[in-house]
């Protein structure tokens, strides 16, 4: 099957020294879009794409990283997009992470989709109890003609529509399997059939332990989301869905290679 994982970290550092051994785990993988967060790994990300066809590389500014920007960021943030075929992201708002300031959030956020929207550019967005907001700004401001991805959606089900007549695809996780997580589920059910994507967010977002089948540590023992597991995340998304693993594989890469073509 030809799997695509729509959003993860391989930049991590958690990862150094096995992004070989990694991709070559991940049996299926077409392409994995691997998201920068803040300056600092951007470098990183541009050089895992270097030579790595599967790697599709994305730079943005995370949230929970906007206190660190230098004074140029985005003259550096063009360079990046300047330099390779790439998309935007991952970039955001967030008023669940308490030891962040949300100041400055909806401005390099708007910023950055703006540079998206421009190049007409994929772009993969974070939010965290601030979906209300987010439409609101999406309305306001328009997005790129493509569409954009709602990485991990953790809206209601109701406000899926409003989204996707704005452009949004909707990616689903492993982290969505756990038992506590019927809600986020329930709302890929309204997920349109043309705007359904599967990511693994890793290292992050881990499946249940009872579904992972790839075990990983970082360095210091704890256990981290291994990219593999993305064949897992589409197999149970398909029992859950009551869909045949086959079709919806075939769907998702339509949809994947829709949102990010000639990248």
């Amino acid at each position: 099957m030809r799997l695509y994982d729509a959003h993860n970290h391989l930049q991590a550092p958690c990862f150094d020294g096995l992004h070989n051994e990694l991709l070559e785990n991940c049996e299926g993988l077409q392409r994995m879009v691997v998201n920068g967060c803040l300056e600092s790994d951007w470098p990183k990300v541009a050089a895992l794409a270097d030579g790595r066809p599967r790697v599709l590389p994305s730079f943005g500014y995370h949230p929970w990283f906007i206190h660190l920007r230098t004074p140029d960021w985005r003259k550096n943030l063009e360079g990046f997009l300047d330099h390779c075929p790439s998309a935007v992201g991952e970039i955001g708002i967030d008023r669940w992470k308490t030891d962040i300031s949300y100041d400055d959030q909806e401005e390099v956020f708007l910023t950055q989709l703006a540079m998206a929207t421009e190049r007409n550019l994929p772009v993969s967005i974070h939010c965290l109890k601030a979906w209300g907001r987010l439409l609101e700004l999406l309305q306001e401001n328009g997005g790129p003609k493509r569409g954009f991805l709602l990485h991990s959606y953790g809206g209601s089900a109701e406000m899926v529509s409003a989204f996707a007549k704005l452009g949004a695809y909707f990616s689903f996780s492993g982290y969505f399997l756990r038992e506590a997580k019927g809600r986020h589920r329930e709302a890929f059910k309204e997920v349109p059939t043309d705007r359904l994507l599967i990511e693994t967010d890793a290292p992050d977002m881990q499946l249940p332990s009872q579904l992972n089948e790839h075990l990983l540590e970082d360095p210091e023992g704890k256990a981290v989301n291994h990219p593999a597991n993305i064949r897992v995340v589409y197999r149970e998304l398909a029992k859950f869905l009551e869909e045949p693993e086959e079709r919806l594989t075939k769907r998702v890469e339509k949809n994947f290679l829709s949102l990010f073509d000639g990248l």
